[in-house]
């Protein structure tokens, strides 16, 4: 019996991880170098040394394309610069400012309530999980961009990079995001976030992100096949 468990986990379990190892070799230095040289501005990174100004533009990013947000971001920080000021704007004159941000009625209340819960912005994981609004791809590139601290924030386009490099295999940002803090050096975490949407902005289709990969010599490092 013993030796039956032992052939077993060797046809199913050792060999094909020795075939993995052998074709898809995990190579992220090379990936961070290749986005490194192609890396273009990310809009709202303007805000990164601002802990508020990072979280509230952020909050207002889901399902909104960047270009718009940034330029909302920009009149709501004239109006109110910091968390004080944004208490003291109702829900309706937030619906005015931020109206062209998608979802713009629940954001507007969002952002009423967490300002009314914090007079700063939580610097913990936590901490910034309680807010109204906030997921785990907001609180990580929260910590990440404005407080320095190392964390994978996982949107779409890391997360659809990630599978196309054979970084992982997974069917949602989450599973992606757990996947790599097991799997990719700390070193990488603060820019892996910036990098790849980076490249994802550039790169909108699926076609066109493949054939960057492929010129890069970046998708033979995994497997081709998407989540």
């Amino acid at each position: 019996m013993a030796n039956q468990r032992r052939r077993l986990f060797a046809k199913f379990v050792v060999q094909p991880c020795l075939r993995l190892v052998r074709t898809n070799k995990f190579d992220p230095e090379k990936v961070f170098n290749t986005f490194k040289r192609h890396y273009e501005l990310v809009p709202l990174e303007v805000f990164g040394s601002d802990p508020y100004k990072t979280l509230i533009s952020t909050i207002l990013s889901a399902r909104t394309r960047d270009e718009v947000t940034f330029e909302v971001s920009k009149k709501l920080f004239k109006i109110a610069p910091n968390m004080s000021r944004l208490r003291k704007l109702n829900v309706n004159e937030l619906e005015k400012i931020i109206r062209p941000v998608g979802f713009y009625k629940t954001k507007a209340r969002h952002l009423r309530d967490l300002s009314r819960m914090v007079d700063g912005v939580p610097n913990d994981f936590d901490g910034l999980m309680k807010l109204p609004g906030v997921g785990r791809k907001t609180a990580n590139l929260v910590l990440n961009r404005a407080f320095g601290i190392p964390a994978i924030a996982v949107d779409t386009h890391v997360h659809k990079i990630s599978n196309l490099l054979g970084f992982v295999k997974t069917k949602t940002p989450q599973e992606t995001e757990r996947q790599l803090v097991k799997i990719l050096p700390k070193k990488y975490w603060s820019d892996m976030n910036r990098l790849f949407v980076s490249i994802g902005r550039q790169y909108k289709s699926q076609k066109k992100l493949k054939e960057f990969l492929k010129t890069q010599g970046l998708l033979s490092q995994g497997r081709r096949d998407s989540p």
